[in-house]
């Protein structure tokens, strides 16, 4: 039974009640207009708040795992490129044993053909110690000295581990003594051919495994104890080892970079659906709440209105 009251004014108290909770809800959805978050902080969803933060976190690792595998792909890309050129010239090298091999060779193209074989392993020599990328590299030469790289592949922390090779395995060795005449040695790095010596058309054939390995050239360090210089095909066979194991860690490196990608997306996407307001439905809403503070506001008024119709009771 409604009381009558100047004291106790039950429909104000009801429609300020109600006044109250529009202006909550309505602050609610503001903050959520406004952040673009349905949860933007503990308060809103301690536990959905919790898990986003952990997300967040994971985000950011494998983001950060992405920027370091790329100075990892840039050593590699560097080496790759070394690798090829090796190669190419190695294509040059086997033409010019061919043309040692041959009998018919007179002495004077023989010693212009065996200058052009130290020029062109000397060629592979630069480029395998200019194959350096930030200071690092994966081949040992004199000039550099190689190390394995690890670097992190995941937001976990775990590793991809790319091993070196030694540069000697790649190239014809460095002092060859052709001939009691004379000797191909080095200066400074650079292939320079003794007076007199020149390739024989047996050495070439040994060199290119038509010919038995007696007749291989001595490969003499300094003063140091002669030894057989290697074969074109072992350093070839090297030299193509070393593309396919690097070329087969780029792509690797590649793969996991895009994996990394693919895999931020849905971590991203994850996150929005726990934690980003539907701006659309936000928007309804901000306008029904707005509508209802408003009519909230003037039943109110009417409310607090109600005890002056008391005072018609006491008029005379």
């Amino acid at each position: 039974m409604a009381m009558n009251s100047v004291n106790t004014n039950l429909g104000a108290m009801v429609a300020l009640q109600s006044l109250n909770r529009t202006s909550d809800a309505l602050s609610v959805t503001q903050k959520r207009v406004s952040t673009g978050f349905r949860v933007s902080d503990a308060k809103d969803d301690g536990a959905a708040f919790a898990v986003a933060q952990g997300i967040r976190a994971d985000v950011a690792g494998l983001t950060s795992a992405n920027e370091q595998l790329g100075g990892i792909k840039g050593i590699l890309d560097t080496t790759n490129t070394a690798l090829k050129n090796v190669s190419d010239t190695m294509t040059e090298i086997r033409t010019v044993l061919v043309k040692l091999a041959d009998d018919n060779t007179s002495t004077d193209q023989r010693t212009q053909y065996t200058a052009q074989f130290g020029a062109l392993v000397d060629k592979v020599n630069r480029f395998l110690s200019d194959a350096t990328y930030n200071g690092k590299s994966l081949i040992g030469t004199d000039e550099n000295a190689a190390t394995d790289v690890v670097t992190v592949r995941n937001e976990s922390g775990q590793t991809f581990a790319v091993g070196q090779v030694a540069g000697a395995t790649l190239t014809f060795d460095t002092a060859i003594n052709l001939t009691t005449a004379g000797t191909l040695t080095t200066a400074d790095g650079a292939f320079t051919l003794a007076a007199g010596a020149a390739m024989t058309a047996l050495n070439a054939r040994a060199m290119l495994g038509t010919g038995p390995a007696a007749d291989l050239p001595d490969v003499r360090a300094g003063a140091g104890t002669a030894t057989a210089i290697k074969t074109f095909s072992a350093v070839q066979g090297a030299v193509n080892t070393a593309m396919n194991r690097y070329g087969n860690d780029s792509k690797y490196v590649d793969a996991q970079i895009t994996y990394n990608k693919d895999k931020l997306d849905s971590m991203e996407s994850g996150l929005g659906a726990l934690i980003d307001a539907d701006l659309a439905k936000e928007s309804a809403r901000l306008q029904a709440l707005q509508i209802k503070q408003q009519l909230g506001t003037q039943a109110l008024g009417i409310a607090n209105q109600t005890p002056q119709t008391l005072l018609s009771l006491f008029r005379s």
